[in-house]
């Protein structure tokens, strides 16, 4: 599955493929086949990148248009 916004935010952000998978600490080709959806993103990437950008998982994986992410849990796991 292509997740569509993952490269529309990061475009809006000027970034390039190879920035955010510097944040990621993986390799812009690995990044590059999750943006494409040739590879499943892993779950500790994709909340890593909803921190990066402040936004929900929810508006990553496009299932709701509000970008404002949830207040933190007071459960710590």
């Amino acid at each position: 599955m292509q997740i569509v916004r993952i490269k529309e935010i990061r475009e809006d952000k000027d970034l390039t493929q190879k920035d955010i998978a510097k944040i990621l600490n993986i390799t812009q080709q690995q990044y590059s086949k999750y943006e494409l959806g040739i590879r499943l993103f892993p779950i500790d990437k994709l909340c890593k990148l909803a921190d990066f950008y402040n936004v929900s998982l929810d508006y990553l994986l496009c299932r709701t248009d509000e970008r404002k992410p949830y207040s933190k849990s007071k459960f710590n796991f």
